[in-house]
């Protein structure tokens, strides 16, 4: 366990306050640390009450994420590199060769396909909005839309920006510049029902209405790692908006995720179930021994 403190010290005019903050971090309990830090900066500051707060916090996780790949990396490569070398300047007349091979088999790794990549590792946990934070954008949606936030500089104003929505595809970027979005969409929108906004002149929303408003999204755009639809959790406050006879489809829906998740049947298993007992009940003359529900 390590604590940390932070003692006020004592301040020249010039300085503002320096608050005290005490918190004991447990490496098994990472989250409940990070809770403490965001009360403290909610009773000390107005941070929090920002709107783009959730935003500024992802992007500080990403940062340090890349910050930590970035140094991971030299201390992976630095082996291979020193095991080959050896190899290529024992023989001379035959120098070429290795190096050819070397050349060769660098490339293999680096150009491996987005697709292939996510095939390895699998679908990813999704965020809280249902969705995943990407290096350059985060997305989230509900079963009718899905909402892209976009970091730009702050200060960009609107006439800026280059945004394209259309059926089956999503181009947003700034002009001048290279799309930060560009791709496929993974499953079609209703264009004349999508729209976006610059929100505290540094983050562009784009909202997208969904074609096919009961079935959610693995990714926002094709070649993007895709999530794990079964671990998406539909707020109970957006269930409450929907008429009764969606709402009971999306019921449904989050009832069997949990069931095949533990490894039980479905709905329409159980419905299956129920319909053989029934039917074995009331012929107890025949033999169902051998009886499978399909």
């Amino acid at each position: 366990m390590a604590i940390i403190s932070e003692v006020e010290e004592e301040s020249s005019s010039s300085r503002p306050t320096m608050l005290p903050f005490k918190a004991t971090f447990d490496p098994s309990n990472p989250l409940g640390f990070l809770g403490k830090v965001f009360d403290f900066l909610g009773e000390q500051s107005d941070f929090l009450k920002k709107v783009s707060a959730e935003e500024e916090i992802s992007a500080a996780v990403r940062a340090a994420k890349e910050k930590l790949r970035k140094a991971e990396k030299p201390v992976e490569k630095k082996p291979e590199k020193e095991s080959v070398k050896p190899v290529e300047k024992k023989p001379e007349k035959e120098s070429v060769k290795p190096s050819m091979a070397g050349s060769s088999a660098e490339p293999m790794e680096v150009e491996k396909p987005k697709e292939e990549q996510n095939k390895e590792t699998g679908p990813v946990v999704p965020n809280q909005g249902n969705g995943t934070d990407l290096e350059n954008y985060s997305w989230v949606q509900s079963l009718q839309e899905v909402t892209v936030n976009i970091p730009i500089p702050t200060g960009t104003k609107a006439r800026s920006v280059v945004c394209e929505i259309k059926k089956n595809r999503l181009k947003v970027g700034l002009k001048g510049q290279d799309p930060i979005i560009d791709g496929e969409l993974y499953r079609s929108v209703k264009p004349d029902d999508c729209y976006w906004n610059i929100e505290d002149q540094k983050v562009i929303s784009v909202l997208m209405t969904k074609q096919d408003q009961m079935e959610w999204w693995k990714c926002c755009v094709k070649g993007e790692p895709e999530i794990d639809t079964q671990k998406v959790e539909p707020e109970n406050s957006k269930l409450a908006d929907l008429d009764p006879e969606t709402r009971q489809t999306v019921e449904k829906m989050m009832f069997d995720q949990r069931q095949k998740q533990m490894g039980l049947p479905t709905s329409d298993e159980l419905q299956k179930q129920d319909i053989l007992k029934k039917f074995m009940s009331e012929h107890p003359e025949m033999d169902f021994t051998n009886a499978k529900i399909n």
